[in-house]
């Protein structure tokens, strides 16, 4: 019988293989310089003890925990370090995938008990990150740096804070660990069923808003069939690799993504639901 770590082993090397055949990390023109060498065991320490399996956070235990809202206030500090070595490839891309991820967390906590991140000023377009001596906004980090350098890969990592969002993985993303995590998020996000639904007997898929808002992302190598092929849920990968089926978008809840009550009842304002 093989043993568990082997097993585990293997497990990781077909999830890696499996995202290679998909594309690497790509080469292009970003506008943030990123630190290297950064440590992120502290951060993966807090994702451990706050995140659940559902990528849902404690926010208010977090949030009266005073010690780990400084670990979290550290770990963002170090990004705005300025004179060493720039980070390449996939250091770089795990980096600024932590630096969203703790950013978006920091600000939820900043403004705890809130419904929604959506009823917050500026959240994602107002520069208020250091990153490299370089004030940026979390558009930036994605629109103008993740997703130029990570492609269709990215959306399933970075946490928006909403109900609907891909969940957050209770790991820190590093350059050794990148491929195998990213393949874990897609699998975790495609297996959950509020978010993602598969009906073979009447033929369609009904799957999160994300895949039609960035579908030129998923163009080519990380179109929307192979990416369900790859990562969908085993019991449906027969149905999935057919590619016989219709394809249908969710809506997307905007309630935040709290182990507690808040945004369970969100409802956005007029507005909210236009835009």
């Amino acid at each position: 019988m093989t043993s568990r770590p082997l097993r585990f082993l293997r497990a990781g090397f077909a999830l890696a293989a499996t995202l290679l055949a998909l594309g690497t990390t790509e080469a292009s023109a970003t506008t943030i310089r990123v630190p290297a060498g950064i440590d992120s065991a502290g951060w993966d320490r807090l994702l451990a003890k706050y995140v659940d399996a559902r990528g849902l956070v404690a926010y208010g235990a977090w949030k009266a925990n005073t010690a780990d809202v400084q670990r979290l206030d550290d770990f963002i500090a170090v990004h705005a370090r300025s004179d060493g070595a720039e980070a390449q490839g996939d250091e770089a891309v795990a980096t600024l995938i932590n630096a969203y991820n703790a950013f978006t967390i920091r600000w939820i906590l900043q403004h705890y008990p809130t419904e929604s991140i959506r009823e917050l000023d500026g959240s994602w377009n107002k520069a208020r990150w250091n990153i490299s001596g370089r004030t940026v906004s979390l558009d930036e980090i994605e629109h103008q740096n993740l997703r130029p350098l990570y492609g269709w890969k990215v959306h399933a990592m970075i946490v928006c804070a909403a109900r609907s969002c891909p969940p957050l993985q209770a790991r820190a993303y590093t350059k050794e660990n990148l491929a195998t995590l990213t393949a874990e998020a897609y699998q975790a996000w495609l297996a959950r069923e509020d978010l993602n639904q598969f009906e073979p007997a009447v033929r369609i898929v009904r799957v999160s808003p994300i895949f039609k808002w960035f579908k030129s992302d998923f163009a080519e190598r990380g179109s929307l069939d192979i990416v369900l092929e790859r990562f969908g849920p085993e019991r449906f990968r027969k149905f999935l690799v057919s590619r016989c089926y219709a394809v249908e978008y969710r809506d997307y809840d905007w309630g935040l993504n709290d182990q507690g009550d808040r945004g369970r009842n969100y409802r956005p304002g007029i507005l909210g639901r236009l835009f």
